[in-house]
């Protein structure tokens, strides 16, 4: 519960954005929520529900929502921005003419710029120059929250005011935060793990078992923190909820939505068939194409990822992803603790296994 009554904005109208916004009127928070779509603002103020994306949601009645940008971040303290990573930076842009030095700046989007392939906490910092940015992520289902079951996440900032005022704001009964200084590595395990889970959602829907869910889901794990240590993020981040954390929620759970996209075309649907009938962005599509473009740029050995693309976007079925997760090397199970150059090394040196 915060001390003191702090004035929050959350900008988005998405079912996370309604989820956190309602936890801190919950705890005492003065809070105001921005979107674009008056209806769904009408039907916020009028029953306190947002029909769109969490229908059965008792929202906290407090939680004023609007289409007024200036309104709604007037005195804010806090600012959530909930936006999907396409529109994230249009719509900071728009709110920069009444955002102030002071106001702390946090992400809770789980995804890469498309044009820069940058974090949305690298985009806060380079419209808005603050010293108060940090990013949400973890193993977060919206509509789990909503239903106040115990869920943790972690907020992360270099700023230790920022980790603060989240977890005054945020923490509650229901809802755990705890704190990391790893920006970068907290933000890259939320939006890498997004990949994964249409891998898993494929897998399911193609039968496969509970041991090759958990081979999918630990060398991803795998994956991720190579790919996130070549950014500079901390390996022990990954041990983490925004990295193990978030990634065994979002490949096993048909709540995900990246995940239900995986399972719509091992069902045989194509890419677009899948996406349409979800409704709702899916992160983890472009993802997919931004980070297997710079793990070839940068030389990360991403498989999974690769081979998820080519199922994606060049019309390999499904099933035959399966197949190109067995025939890849035999290498190191954890990189930080046996280099997968030490293992090809020895490879090399026995006349053993050779890559294909």
């Amino acid at each position: 519960m915060a001390e003191q009554q702090i004035k929050v904005a959350v900008l988005g109208g998405g079912s996370f954005g309604t989820a956190l916004a309602s936890i801190a009127a919950d705890n005492g928070a003065q809070v105001r929520q921005w979107m674009r779509d008056e209806a769904l603002v009408e039907q916020i103020n009028r029953e306190h529900r947002n029909g769109r994306y969490l229908p059965h949601y008792a929202m906290n009645p407090a939680v004023q929502a609007s289409t007024e940008m200036a309104e709604v971040l007037k005195e804010a303290e806090l600012v959530l921005i909930a936006i999907p990573s396409k529109a994230f930076r249009s719509v900071v842009q728009a709110a920069k003419p009444w955002l102030t030095a002071e106001q702390i700046l946090v992400s809770t989007t789980k995804g890469i710029e498309q044009e820069s392939f940058m974090l949305m906490s690298d985009v806060l910092a380079q419209e808005t120059g603050s010293a108060h940015i940090g990013v949400i992520a973890g193993p977060n289902l919206a509509s789990e929250i909503a239903d106040k079951q115990l869920t943790a996440t972690v907020v992360a900032s270099g700023d230790a005011l920022t980790r603060t005022r989240v977890q005054q704001a945020l923490g509650c009964r229901y809802f755990r935060v705890y704190a990391s200084n790893d920006r970068h590595g907290v933000e890259l395990g939320g939006a890498l793990k997004n990949i994964y889970a249409i891998a898993a959602g494929m897998a399911a829907a193609l039968g496969m078992g509970e041991n090759t869910r958990s081979m999918l889901m630990t060398r991803a794990l795998a994956e991720m923190s190579r790919f996130a240590v070549a950014h500079g993020a901390n390996p022990m981040t990954f041990l983490g909820l925004a990295g193990v954390g978030d990634l065994i929620v979002t490949c096993s759970s048909n709540l995900s939505r990246n995940y239900r996209v995986g399972y719509a075309m091992g069902e045989g649907r194509t890419l677009e068939e899948a996406v349409d009938a979800l409704g709702q962005v899916a992160e983890g599509v472009n993802t997919v194409k931004l980070v297997c473009a710079k793990a070839a740029d940068i030389g990360v050995y991403m498989p999974l990822a690769e081979g998820l693309y080519h199922v994606l976007f060049d019309g390999v079925p499904a099933q035959d992803m399966a197949r190109m997760l067995m025939m890849g090397e035999q290498s190191s199970d954890v990189e930080f603790v046996l280099p997968r150059e030490a293992v090809q090394q020895a490879h090399r040196e026995t006349g053993g296994w050779h890559e294909p």
